[in-house]
């Protein structure tokens, strides 16, 4: 199955490390971001899961709950937790799903034949409160995360959800961001009260908007 942008996140029940979860009832208002792994007891894999551990509290002040998933089952994961635990300095502190019978894979196009075709890749989704995909990545076994860039992209998700603005490259947090070219110059001296610079009608830059 392939999820595009804008595409409700497939719902699904499953058992995982904290007990059965629902994703949407999981998720509720919140936003959430659903990754996948190739397989417990990895290298790069323990990595990443031990950095969303670690910075957990990050993606809590943003409203943001995680979520894991690999085709290993649930006793594998709280066994590699101490791993992860011993050798990342934090254990799983997020909701891992025990996915053996791909039910979750499949729904979410995790696996892919030609890369591993027997364990998923390591995609994630960004959902938004409303339930709907907003951002998806896909990297390949050998190549681990950038969890500094996933936290960029929520932020900017989250601002151009709130304000009619997108950012422009290598945007942070708190740098200067595009005032949406469907704003009148007039609306835009309402709306962005610290005023803004316009390079060409179509770019006009403004200091990052409060949230």
């Amino acid at each position: 199955m392939t999820i595009q942008l804008g595409d409700t996140a497939p719902d699904f029940t499953a058992d995982t490390t904290e007990g059965t979860v629902r994703l949407h009832e999981y998720l509720g208002d919140s936003w959430g971001i659903l990754f996948s792994h190739p397989a417990d007891f990895t290298p790069v894999c323990t990595t990443e899961l031990g950095a969303f551990a670690n910075r957990k509290d990050e993606f809590t002040k943003r409203n943001t709950k995680l979520i894991g998933v690999s085709v290993d089952g649930v006793e594998s994961h709280k066994g590699w937790s101490s791993d992860i635990a011993e050798t990342q300095g934090t254990a799983l502190n997020y909701p891992l799903v025990g996915d053996e019978d791909r039910t979750v894979a499949n729904l979410y196009g995790m696996i892919h034949p030609k890369a591993i075709a027997t364990a998923t890749v390591r995609t994630v989704f960004i959902i938004a409160p409303d339930k709907t995909v907003r951002l998806t990545l896909t990297y390949p076994a050998s190549i681990g995360r950038n969890i500094d860039e996933i936290i960029r992209v929520l932020d900017g998700l989250q601002l151009s959800s709130e304000f009619p603005v997108s950012t422009p490259v290598n945007w942070n947090d708190g740098d200067d961001v595009i005032i949406s070219p469907a704003v009148s110059d007039e609306d835009a001296k309402t709306q962005f009260p610290k005023g803004f610079t316009t390079f060409k009608p179509y770019l006009r830059t403004t200091p990052q908007p409060n949230r």
